[in-house]
Order: C-alpha cells, then sequence, then structure tokens
C-alpha cells in the first residue's frame, strides 16, 4: 500500500537480507537490492508490495542511479557483503581492497546518496555488522578490518544524522546459518552443523525490532549471540 512506510533491503536475494525483507513485509513496502536478479525476482513474489531494486553496489554509476529514484524512504538496511578471510601474512592486498569496497566503500556511497530521502522521511538506517567487528580473530583480518570500519562509519552517520531525525543501529550477529558461514566454514576445514549458529531470521527479528521502536527510542547497537545447547 502506498501510505506504509518504504525500506530498501540491500543483499536480498538470500540469508540475512532475504529474511529480514520476509520479517519487514507486513508493514513495509520493499525494495529488494542485489545482483542475482532471478532471486530477488522471486522474493518479490512471495511479499505483497516488494520489487526488485537490482544494481551491483561497486558501480559507482549504476549506484547513483538507482539511487535517484528515491525521493523518500524509511529504513535503510544494509545488509550485502563479502569475506574474504586469511593470516595476514597470506593476505594479498586485493583481499583489504574487496571486503573494504565492498563492505565499506559502497555502504558509505549509497547512505551518501539516499541522505535526502533519508532525512525527508526521519528515517533509519540498519547496518548488519559482524562479531569481527567488536573482536577480530585470528585468520580473519581483512574481514574484521572492514567491519571495525562499518562501525566506525555507523558512529560518525549516527552522531551527525541524529539531529536531522535519522536514526542508525549496528547489528552485530554472532556467525548465522548462511551460505556466507558455509563457504567459510568449509575454508576453516570444518564440518558445517547449522544448528551450531544463529538462524537469519533471528537476526532480521533484530533489525525489525530496531525499526520499529517508539519514537523516543533509539536502539544504537544490537549484539546477537547464538545460544549453546538450546
Amino acid at each position: 500500500m502506498a501510505d506504509q512506510p518504504l525500506a530498501l533491503v540491500t543483499g536480498a536475494s538470500r540469508g540475512i537480507g532475504a529474511a529480514t525483507a520476509r520479517a519487514l513485509a507486513p508493514t513495509h513496502r520493499l525494495l529488494l537490492g542485489g545482483r542475482d536478479e532471478q532471486a530477488l525476482a522471486g522474493l518479490a513474489r512471495e511479499l505483497p508490495d516488494a520489487r526488485p531494486w537490482p544494481v551491483d553496489l561497486t558501480d559507482p554509476a549504476a549506484l547513483a542511479s538507482a539511487a535517484a529514484e528515491c525521493a523518500e524512504l524509511h529504513v535503510l538496511v544494509h545488509s550485502a557483503g563479502v569475506a574474504r578471510l586469511g593470516r595476514v601474512e597470506d593476505s594479498p592486498a586485493e583481499s583489504w581492497r574487496h571486503n573494504l569496497e565492498v563492505n565499506v566503500v559502497a555502504v558509505a556511497e549509497l547512505t551518501r546518496l539516499l541522505l535526502p530521502a533519508l532525512r525527508a522521511a526521519h528515517g533509519h538506517v540498519v547496518l548488519i555488522n559482524s562479531g569481527q567487528g567488536l573482536a577480530a580473530r585470528e585468520g580473519w583480518g581483512p574481514y574484521a578490518a572492514s567491519k571495525f570500519a562499518v562501525r566506525a562509519f555507523a558512529d560518525a552517520l549516527r552522531a551527525e544524522e541524529e539531529p536531522h531525525g535519522v536514526r542508525v543501529t549496528s547489528v552485530y550477529p554472532g556467525r548465522t546459518d548462511t551460505e556466507m558461514q558455509q563457504a567459510v566454514v568449509a575454508g576453516e576445514g570444518g564440518e558445517y552443523t547449522p544448528e551450531k549458529y544463529l538462524r537469519p531470521e533471528s537476526v532480521a527479528a533484530a533489525v525489525h525490532a530496531a525499526v520499529s521502536a517508539s519514537p523516543d527510542a533509539h536502539l544504537t547497537e544490537v549484539t546477537i549471540r547464538p545460544r549453546p545447547n538450546r
């Protein structure tokens, strides 16, 4: 419905992004961001008022063109991301650049382009960070560095935009049952056991709680961890 608030979710083709889109669907119109147009179209067919928003977040011209269509935006969820891991001694410059380009630079640029629309709606920016944005582990340096940078970006954005009525929430999930996690575990040489990890829907519920908070409340940081032996 046209009177519902509008939310843009990046990385919506799978994992936490898709779960977040489903969580917001009852109360929001949705733009489903991502590069997999077929997956986005399939999800859009499931949801009542959603449409694909296919764009390569690392393409500045495409990003600017896609962002220009939003005159007013109530929620922006940054869920897209990559995870190139490695020990410092084994990680070439390209690993660091790729993590930073997708996880930080694209996030900052999309947010910058959409700030007028977010300010117009007194909107909300949610950044899906990681436990690695709070404490870096051995072998995770290039990825963790990008997530620490996203944390700093969120803090700066919050300080600058709160006077304009824009709320900013960082969500720090523990390890979550996604395709990205499967690839990480395979790279670590471990056995993948889905029940050890958070469900994407659990992370999406935290996002929904943040954006549904009453106007007097600002959930600035949310940390979520799997419950062992549940």
